[in-house]
């Protein structure tokens, strides 16, 4: 497999006729390419089911973490909260194998090392952690999801507090917090508090709202690269190479884009009704 490619896809929503488009695109080989999600595999596209039967039968040649999408979809399964009028489940929701592809999704962790300096997370790095610090946080949070009694962790994941992160936070005030840094995150207010409410494209955002990848990181090494997705406003663009936004926006009717991770080159299709 020494020849193969590692590709990293932006959300994909559902969408699954973007997806195969994409990979037909970049030529992608399941016998020897790996392909890489950062989140938000399911929700507003055409076909979340098809998406993910499809994802699930690569096998090793696939791997994701979990976006704020993908967590809510557990939700629903366990009736702890409803569809969104947004989404687009009900054939998912239906499905005679749903509860095999959610213990397959459960599997998943919200942040995963890709290579020696690659890390995916859904939503970004929150600036006060170093990526072993967010992968440990990650792991505290898998842990309780693959549980047998997981579905306690998600009737108490949803909420904005608390809005500052605490080394000695400890039970559901600290796994809501490393959810929402991992699956939720865009701006920090004006006190470094995470805030849920602005989405726009930082050009747009109220004075002293900050991008949290501009927001300095001094635990974070030179040569670690961050992929992430969440964030269709913009458009990619970071302004900073350390920091790469996947989420192009492709279920707005913009574009579904991957990055090779050899040669960074990012190839995309445009949205297809």
């Amino acid at each position: 497999m020494s020849d193969g490619q590692t590709w990293v896809v932006g959300d994909i929503q559902g969408c699954y006729d973007g997806l195969c488009r994409l990979l037909d695109k970049i030529k992608f080989e399941p016998h020897k390419d790996q392909l890489v999600a950062v989140g938000d595999l399911v929700a507003r596209g055409e076909d979340s089911l098809a998406t993910l039967r499809f994802l699930k039968g690569l096998g090793n040649s696939f791997t994701t973490v979990l976006g704020n999408h993908d967590l809510h979809l557990l939700s629903v399964v366990h009736r702890i909260k409803k569809v969104k009028k947004s989404d687009n489940l009900s054939n998912l929701l239906e499905a005679s194998d749903l509860s095999d592809l959610v213990d397959w999704m459960r599997g998943f962790g919200l942040a995963k090392a890709i290579s020696d300096n690659h890390t995916i997370v859904h939503a970004g790095l929150y600036p006060q952690w170093s990526v072993s610090e967010l992968l440990q946080f990650s792991d505290e949070v898998s842990s309780v999801l693959q549980a047998n009694d997981y579905p306690n962790l998600l009737e108490q994941m949803y909420g904005n507090g608390p809005r500052y992160w605490d080394d000695d936070l400890k039970g559901i005030d600290r796994l809501r917090f490393i959810i929402n840094a991992c699956t939720r995150m865009r701006f920090l207010a004006p006190q470094g508090q995470l805030d849920f409410e602005v989405k726009t494209h930082p050009d747009s955002a109220p004075r002293d709202f900050t991008p949290w990848f501009k927001v300095k990181n001094h635990k974070l090494a030179k040569d670690q690269k961050i992929l992430f997705g969440h964030w269709a406003a913009l458009h990619g663009e970071t302004g900073k190479k350390q920091f790469c936004g996947l989420d192009t926006g492709y279920v707005w009717g913009q574009s579904l884009s991957a990055i090779n991770l050899s040669s960074e080159k990012i190839t995309s299709v445009l949205f297809s009704s």
